[in-house]
């Protein structure tokens, strides 16, 4: 029997069950429910959790009893209540916290935009890979791909409400975001969307700004760290958007992924006076990235793959994991870079991300979310074959700690899994073509 309890301040206090029935019955009223017993029978079903524990002598805390709450809410299929639980638990605690710092999660993610993603999942069916298997074995793949395509369009629609009262005093969009969150396709349909309401867009596309290879250090292994701001010459891009802003004309170099090095320039720039200039990087809120340029004639958007799907440890799914597999696939086939040397690169990206975007990232105007559910039974028929040997490989190799982690965290997802062959289910314009390939965009 559990007898007490640690509050959030670490006090132990009486357990009373009762408490966990009474939050499970008011979520319930809120969405319309009035079964008191229903509110028992989950608070019975938390309580044979907790006390199947294996871990003797360390009371439950607050935290794991209301965790427990919204697994067994959800598994029982009161989906709605559950949603209602999440957001009376969100309420309370920003209520608990009385600032704003902890409006923001530890990657700097307003929770807001969690909880709307979880929300919408709630809605549609799919808040773990156990769902998302489920939409394949019933043969309803597709509608899977169509929810997640439209959830991502009103994200866009959401971004386009903000930007559009600033649209005349701005001259600068600024797209940034994780690696292969998408950032390339979003810059494209946000510059669709506003040449509809009158304005030109011209895209300056930073990777073309990147040093050449020979002009950048290795570490131990001949790998490059190719993922801070300082392997981009940020001081040629901001006299160019200094020459842009004063109507000049520049030439925008073109860099050669496949070799590794700048050749020649990749066309000529000129802005007038209604168009704006939209810039995609990794490194876009980066302030070296536009020094010099006012911060009235710039927007800020910032996207991220957000996925609030549970794997089968009860987790949510990281959000890195999820990248680094579309840029496996996307390097194999447009930059002539192997996945296991993706693989192997990855701890730069997240050291980068970590120190030069995470920080950052309560400056953004707008957030928007680019995760899609059904892109993992894709990325495991493309990718899934691999990793056992990456297992194998770097097993015993301490210097490749890192690799085995991820690849080890990624297999256990991959297992638990069905695979997706058929790709023609995901539309042309879909942001998941940037990394699959097939587009109707030209990259």
């Amino acid at each position: 029997m559990i007898e007490k309890i640690v509050k959030r301040d670490g006090r132990v206090v009486p357990f009373d069950p009762e408490k966990i029935t009474m939050a499970i019955y008011q979520a319930a009223i809120a969405v319309g429910g009035h079964d008191r017993r229903t509110a028992e029978a989950v608070t019975a079903d938390v309580l044979k959790l907790l006390e199947s524990r294996n871990v003797r002598g360390q009371y439950p805390t607050v935290e794991e009893v209301q965790d427990l709450v919204e697994q067994c809410l959800i598994k029982r299929g009161h989906d709605r209540t559950a949603k209602a639980y999440i957001i009376y638990r969100y309420e309370h605690s920003l209520k608990r916290a009385g600032e704003k710092s902890l409006t923001y999660s530890s990657d700097n993610i307003p929770y807001r935009k969690l909880w709307q993603a979880l929300s919408w999942g709630l809605d549609h069916g799919y808040t773990s890979l156990k769902d998302v298997n489920r939409f394949i074995v019933e043969g309803r793949f597709s509608e899977l791909v169509t929810a997640c395509e439209a959830f991502y369009g009103n994200e866009l629609e959401n971004a386009l409400q903000v930007i559009l009262p600033r649209i005349k005093d701005m001259k600068i969009i600024i797209i940034s975001g994780p690696s292969s969150s998408g950032k390339t396709t979003t810059t494209i349909k946000i510059g669709d969307a506003l040449k509809q309401q009158g304005y030109s867009l011209t895209a300056l596309n930073v990777d073309n700004y990147y040093f050449d290879l020979a002009d950048q250090p290795k570490d131990s292994h001949g790998d490059y760290d190719y993922e801070t701001p300082q392997a981009i010459d940020l001081a040629l891009i901001n006299r160019h958007l200094k020459d842009l802003l004063s109507g000049r004309e520049i030439e925008v170099p073109f860099y050669n992924f496949k070799t590794g090095n700048r050749e020649g320039i990749s066309g000529r720039m000129k802005i007038g006076k209604k168009d704006i200039i939209l810039i995609d990087s990794l490194h876009g809120m980066f302030d070296e990235m536009t020094e010099g340029i006012p911060d009235e004639k710039k927007f800020r958007l910032y996207i991220e793959t957000l996925a609030q799907l549970k794997g089968p440890d009860g987790r949510f799914l990281r959000w890195t994991d999820m990248r680094m597999l579309r840029r496996m696939v996307r390097d194999m086939q447009f930059r002539n870079y192997k996945p296991e040397q993706t693989l192997t690169h990855w701890h730069y990206v997240r050291r980068s991300e970590l120190r030069y975007i995470v920080p950052r990232l309560t400056a953004a105007d707008v957030i928007v979310n680019s995760a899609m559910a059904y892109e993992l039974p894709i990325m495991k028929h493309r990718l899934g074959h691999l990793f056992p040997g990456f297992i194998d490989k770097y097993a015993q190799n301490p210097d490749r700690q890192d690799a085995l982690e991820r690849a080890q965290r990624v297999q256990s997802l991959f297992e638990h899994l069905t695979a997706w062959e058929d790709e023609s289910v995901v539309p042309e314009r879909s942001l998941m073509r940037e990394f699959i390939g097939g587009s109707a965009y030209t990259y």
